[in-house]
């Protein structure tokens, strides 16, 4: 979304939004949308706005070196390492997050406790449990 201080243009507005420029401007003229005009009288719109109006929350982009979008920045608190493998677990606000690597994966991060690190989790499935212990299904 190209933004500068004033806001996005109507394009990236319209884009982020999933409507067309046309129904922004209609928008602005009924009071239902904020703008704001650009030192050339050009109308933008704050980001405040495109959020409120946005049906969905955004998502948070992956990173360009990985493409695991649940991320989970944390604390290391136990590597245990046995033969080839290894088990870290880090603590990732309140929760904890247990993953098997390899012992290689360890000592090229630098992995132990008390060092920052993140748990990228790229899943081909998810299980959901009710809040009250019923059967998980997936």
């Amino acid at each position: 979304m190209p933004a500068d201080d004033q806001g996005l243009t109507l394009g990236a507005a319209a884009k982020a939004l999933g409507v067309s420029i046309d129904t922004l401007r209609r928008w602005d003229r009924a009071g239902k949308l904020e703008t704001v005009r650009d030192e050339r009288g050009r109308r933008r719109v704050p980001a405040a706005e495109v959020q409120r109006l946005s049906p969905h929350p955004r998502r948070h982009t992956a990173n360009a070196t990985l493409s695991a979008r649940n991320r989970f920045p944390g604390v290391v608190r136990s590597v245990e390492v046995d033969g080839v493998m290894a088990l870290v677990e880090i603590e990732a606000g309140p929760h904890r997050i247990t993953a098997a690597i390899t012992r290689d994966a360890v000592e090229e991060l630098g992995l132990a406790e008390g060092v920052a690190a993140t748990a990228a989790v790229k899943a081909t499935s998810v299980m959901v449990e009710r809040g009250d212990g019923e059967t998980a299904l997936g």
